[in-house]
């Protein structure tokens, strides 16, 4: 949808933004220090998500002031009259005539100038940044990669002599080898940790960067990276795979999740282990394809026809990312079951450093069982305690048994009495049960022992979440969170901990009515709030948004200021 957005529009904005700190950095942050715009008028989408603050060093494209048209002129004259009442410091900087020193086409050298211009401003090593060049061109000719350290060095060298501000921020050296990626290049790293030896997907935004990835790193694991024609095409690939004996993982965001709901059923049904990531988008529909959301987390529960439940997670760090791919393979072989993992745009796109990972063989996917199946035990022979029951694999001497989407007995055979169906249901779902008892309760960060607000968050708002709370909590309020990673089943004691607190909210980017008067007889809750509160029947409350981006702590700390001072009323009134 942007890849080539209209010109000096609003709607043509799209950039990238970096935070950078000493200590860990978990999130975008609030308003930006510096900002470098090639038009004035993508700086106005920026203004209008609060993404300014008086005093922002604004460096922007002087060009428009010479432009041939005179509505171009006037246009630019304005918005630089008007950024300076804003309070910001703005400073027009030649990138366009410098970068035509080196291309005939600036907007195809402007970005690679500019990044220079920054490895001077905040004092980075010019030459990382032009080994970084070499690896993302290297499928390029060696000019281009020339042209490309040419304008590097250009927008440095222009930058050390015309602009006097620096930020000198130190590096602290912790001896934690590190490795920088994005979400969805850790979701890939995971599959290859975990030994997933199939990865079925057709592309997507925001989820396709994970076959890529896959594309060359798996076939050197002994794996398979399949592209099918059809998201139904893929799942229905990836259960093939599964019901032989090998786990696979099929990748998707929002639309395509939605075509695969049958085929996941049929899963759920036949008690196939499966690991579905979806990469959380802007909705309904094919809604925000690039934007952020947290929006599939009742279409991961409830998609599917009847009753069909499943294991879902939901990392919140890029660490997660990783080490939820090995944790999903080995809860769907064990229980028998498809496992979702709702990762989103914001941690997919977002590049962080981590902990390099130290592989462990115990994540690998144990070798087929081939001895022979004990012909007295059914294919579906489920355990009155735990639902669970193990599974014969095709090609297992006498493990052979006709897989069914029908209602099915224990012996895999077509059965529409009642009972059979009553206790197939339950064994599905007491499996649940089961993993719930092998679960710690969250962690509160806070007052553990209570206090007058409780803030829960999932996903990727938790790094901002996390940051507002700490403010507020040195600020001496009483607000403490919780972030939860299983969605289903629930992690355990949520009601015990709720109970210690006053009020509970969640924050969430996905939508809900506003506690007004006109929804007051059908207000919708956030999707996570409305789960919780069908748990535990509790009167949790939220607070959601859907604006595409993520969440600043600085929103955060206001949303929770505000219910925190309406103490004598309930959240959000």
């Amino acid at each position: 949808a942007e890849v080539e957005p209209p010109r000096r529009s609003k709607a043509g904005a799209s950039g990238n933004r970096v935070r950078i700190g000493s200590s860990v950095v978990s999130n975008a942050g609030d308003e930006a220090d510096l900002v470098v715009a090639f038009n004035e008028q993508v700086l106005y989408s920026r203004i209008d998500v609060g993404a300014l603050k008086r005093g922002t060093r604004v460096f922007i494209e002087e060009k428009w002031a010479k432009d041939p048209k005179e509505q171009t002129r006037a246009e630019f004259a304005a918005a630089m009259a008007d950024f300076e009442e804003r309070g910001y410091v703005i400073t027009p900087i030649p990138m366009e005539s410098e970068t035509l020193k080196y291309v005939d086409e600036p907007r195809h050298g402007k970005n690679i100038w500019a990044l220079g211009m920054l490895c001077a401003i905040y004092n980075r090593d010019i030459e990382l940044a032009k080994l970084e060049i070499e690896r993302r061109f290297a499928k390029k000719s060696k000019k281009v990669i020339s042209n490309n350290h040419n304008l590097l060095n250009a927008g440095y060298e222009w930058a050390k002599k015309n602009i006097d501000l620096r930020f000198e921020i130190p590096a602290i050296n912790d001896n934690i080898e590190k490795i920088v990626v994005n979400g969805n290049q850790a979701v890939a790293l995971g599959i290859l940790a975990a030994g997933f030896e199939l990865c079925s997907i057709y592309p997507i935004t925001p989820a396709t960067s994970v076959s890529h990835y896959l594309a060359s790193a798996l076939p050197k694991a002994g794996g398979l990276l399949h592209q099918a024609e059809d998201e139904i095409a893929a799942i229905g690939f990836a259960i093939g795979a599964s019901y032989a004996g090998k786990t696979a993982v099929t990748i998707t965001s929002g639309p395509g999740f939605a075509l695969k709901t049958e085929f996941l059923g049929l899963a759920v049904m036949g008690e196939l282990p499966l690991v579905i990531v979806d990469v959380q988008r802007g909705g309904p529909s094919t809604g925000l394809p690039t934007r952020v959301e947290q929006s599939d987390l009742l279409s991961a529960l409830y998609a599917q026809p009847g009753d069909a439940p499943k294991v879902i997670l939901a990392p919140s760090t890029h660490e997660e990312c990783f080490h939820f791919m090995v944790t999903a393979r080995k809860l769907a072989e064990t229980f028998r079951t498809p496992v979702i993992v709702l990762t989103d745009a914001n941690l997919a796109t977002g590049q962080q450093p981590i902990a390099r990972p130290k592989v462990k063989e115990s994540w690998l996917s144990p070798p087929i069982d081939q001895s022979d199946w004990d012909t007295s035990v059914a294919p579906y022979d489920w355990d009155p305690q735990t639902g669970l029951s193990q599974r014969p694999i095709p090609g297992q001497r006498y493990g052979n048994y006709v897989l069914t989407g029908l209602a099915h007995n224990r012996n895999s055979r077509v059965a529409y009495e009642s009972q059979s169906n009553q206790d197939a249901m339950a064994a599905r779902s007491l499996k649940l049960t089961t993993l719930q008892k092998t679960l710690n309760a969250p962690i509160v960060y806070g007052d553990e022992d209570g206090g007058e607000l409780l803030v829960v968050a999932w996903g990727s708002t938790r790094g901002a979440t996390e940051e507002a709370v700490k403010r507020l909590r040195e600020r001496g309020k009483s607000v403490s969170c919780v972030f939860l990673r299983f969605l289903s089943p629930l992690e355990p004691g949520l009601r015990e901990i709720f109970n210690k607190f006053k009020r509970v909210m969640t924050i969430e980017i996905n939508y809900s009515d506003p506690p007004s008067p006109e929804f007051a007889q059908s207000r919708r809750y956030a999707q996570l709030a409305t789960i919780l509160r069908a748990h535990t029947l509790y009167d949790v409350d939220c607070w959601s948004r859907v604006p595409g981006i993520p969440l600043s702590p600085k929103t955060i700390e206001l949303v929770i200021e505000e219910r925190l001072a309406s103490k004598d009323s309930k959240i959000g009134e």
